[in-house]
């Protein structure tokens, strides 16, 4: 169908572990994308800001939208589900990261590509590597590399899907 993708979702705010399960299934009816693989959710301490804990998960999906589209997409998404950016940082009832396109470098003032801090969060980097443990991180190494590099950062898994 198109070019794979890999989404980080999070949430920290209301029905958290809901929340997620809506947004994966709203992933699964996106414009020219199929949603192809999810992870388990993993619960994590709020990275650099306070706030309750949160739910994390990522989704591989295959899509034929632009890097750009996706991205919008998922800023709507974000907004359908109650997002309010009031200051860098602050809880939120999701959070959509665009992590990865195949092998695409991308640095737009909207969007970089690979996410510019996905090799250094647990929280991203355990439930990728459920998914994809070899996957290559462009500059970075495998996922699973980058994994030893965090793995005193608390990430356990939440909860099956």
């Amino acid at each position: 169908m198109g070019e794979e993708a890999w989404i980080g979702l999070g949430a920290n705010l209301g029905d958290r572990r809901a929340t997620l399960e809506s947004a994966i299934d709203a992933l699964r009816v996106l414009p020219h994308t199929r949603l192809t693989a999810r992870s388990r959710l993993y619960r994590s301490p709020a990275w650099q800001a306070s706030g309750p804990d949160y739910l994390n998960a990522v989704a591989r999906l295959s899509t034929g939208l632009a890097p750009h589209d996706l991205l919008h997409a998922l800023q709507s998404l974000e907004t359908h589900f109650g997002r309010l950016r009031p200051y860098p940082g602050a809880p939120r009832t999701l959070d959509l990261d665009l992590l990865l396109m195949r092998d695409r470098v991308l640095h737009t003032p909207e969007l970089t590509l690979p996410h510019p801090r996905l090799h250094e969060r647990a929280f991203v980097l355990r439930p990728l590597a459920e998914l994809a443990p070899d996957l290559p991180i462009p500059g970075r190494g495998t996922v699973a590399a980058c994994l030893h590099t965090v793995d005193a950062q608390d990430c356990t898994v939440w909860c099956h899907p």
